[in-house]
């Protein structure tokens, strides 16, 4: 999809069909100073009804939205689009008005909202009466929210101000397109030395603020693929079963064999068990607090049939931004009535300086609560190392797993040892000591089983 295609276009571009909604009736009451009745609008703007006129001449368009029911991807849901012809897409009242009336009808017809978004921020010939519709905006997402209907946003070129700010970031999931402006400041009212690559797609991306960044010819699949794994399941949420264990099969002798085995560089990781369980999947990224964390995995994924979170581990340290990513995939599959699967492979939480500074206690804390309140069952694999509270913080309580080349421990032996001012050599025998191999695990009641490994071809 052209990035400067017109509201239709886009549309077009992404959609197999599309049915716009009728114009909502005008306000019963006139605004304030006159409002509707002023030919220039609500603050009487000088010129304002000849500016109106002139992008309605040429663009086609009434307003800066066209709202309608778009097929995408075999998926039926309300869509969005921006006219940022039509006085550079911004907000005004009757722009507030197709918005609200937009998600209304996602809310009756119980359809996802899809925006395709195109903007500079709010209308200043219309004043305060412009801003306020972001407030306006805001509560209707609010509420589509609260009904469990999954929200999409695409960051066109340009989204900036209170259209990023609302119905951008404000979304579920928020792709932008490749080389995309987006950012709440527009290019004329950043400072002057501003980097213009803060404010592109990549650079949101990067800062946790973007799910995706994908190119046009992708947009139209990805954005079926996300409806069809974030449309409401047709029955409550049922726990999954655990991934099959794609590595060791036999379980260690001693602990310390349990520490080498899920430290084992060949041993198989999160996107290994993740490929093996899902038929397709599609990440989310980012805790929208300007962070990233690349040992993290999250995302919905397919598997016969139904759609799973999944939140997974990669092995290293997880920083404050993985564990507040993973809290946000707890909550939206707790939001749309889907189940979720974790996977834990840490050696810890990540302990320096700067993840103290990024709020790594608070992160944790908050995981912990997500996972404790969940109203969606969540199933929990540990696939490898289990790194004391920031492994813990991922893990079902009454519904983790285990694999057999895997390990669990109030913390690893080498910093057991430490503490209790043992010998770096005594950590071989610390590791026995803190009874956390597998088979340990299950029998003090920590680990619900151990999973078989998964049958291979031939047996």
């Amino acid at each position: 999809m052209n990035d400067r295609l017109t509201a239709r276009g886009a549309l077009a571009a992404v959609a197999d069909h599309f049915e716009e909604l009728p114009e909502p009736p005008e306000p019963s009451e006139p605004s304030i100073g006159g409002g509707a009745s002023r030919p220039d609008g609500p603050i009487g703007w000088a010129g304002y009804a000849e500016a109106r006129a002139a992008a309605t001449a040429r663009t086609g368009e009434t307003e800066s939205v066209v709202c309608g029911i778009a097929t995408i991807g075999g998926r039926d849901a309300v869509a969005v689009s921006f006219e940022f012809g039509f006085l550079g897409g911004s907000l005004g009242e009757r722009t507030g008005d197709r918005l609200a009336a937009a998600h209304a009808t996602a809310r009756e017809r119980r359809l996802p909202v899809v925006s395709l978004i195109a903007t500079g921020g709010s209308r200043m010939q219309e004043g305060m009466r412009a801003l306020t519709q972001l407030q306006r905006v805001a509560h209707e997402s609010a509420l589509t929210r609260a009904a469990g209907l999954p929200q999409l946003a695409v960051a066109r070129d340009p989204t900036t101000g209170g259209g990023w700010a609302t119905l951008g970031a404000g979304a579920d999931v928020t792709l932008g397109l490749a080389g995309a402006q987006i950012g709440f400041a527009g290019s004329r009212v950043r400072p002057a030395d501003a980097d213009p690559a803060a404010y592109t797609a990549e650079a949101q991306l990067a800062a946790g603020h973007l799910d995706a960044v994908v190119g046009p010819a992708d947009l139209p699949a990805r954005l079926g693929r996300y409806l069809t794994l974030l449309a409401a399941p047709s029955a409550p949420a049922e726990p999954v079963e655990p991934p099959a264990a794609l590595g060791a099969d036999a379980l260690p002798e001693t602990g310390w064999a349990a520490v080498r085995g899920a430290r084992a560089a060949a041993r198989p990781r999160a996107a290994a068990y993740l490929d093996a369980y899902f038929d397709t999947r599609e990440p989310i990224s980012g805790d929208r607090c300007g962070g990233v964390d690349d040992g993290l995995l999250a995302g919905f994924g397919r598997r016969a049939g139904r759609t799973v979170g999944y939140a997974a581990q990669l092995g290293t340290r997880t920083t404050p931004a993985g564990y507040r990513t993973a809290a946000r995939l707890l909550r939206l599959a707790g939001r749309l009535g889907h189940p979720v699967l974790t996977l834990v492979d840490t050696p810890g939480a990540a302990n320096d300086a700067a993840a103290e500074r990024a709020g790594a206690g608070p992160a944790i804390a908050d995981l912990f609560a997500a996972v404790a309140t969940s109203p969606v069952p969540v199933t929990s694999l540990l696939i490898g190392e289990g790194g004391s509270g920031g492994a813990l913080a991922l893990a079902a309580p009454g519904n983790t797993w285990a694999t057999p080349d895997s390990y669990f421990a109030v913390i690893n032996p080498e910093a057991a040892a430490a503490i209790l001012k043992r010998p770096p050599s005594a950590a071989r025998t610390t590791a026995d000591e803190l009874r956390l191999r597998p088979q340990d695990l299950l029998d003090l009641g920590i680990i619900r089983g151990i999973v078989p490994p998964r049958p291979r071809p031939g047996r």
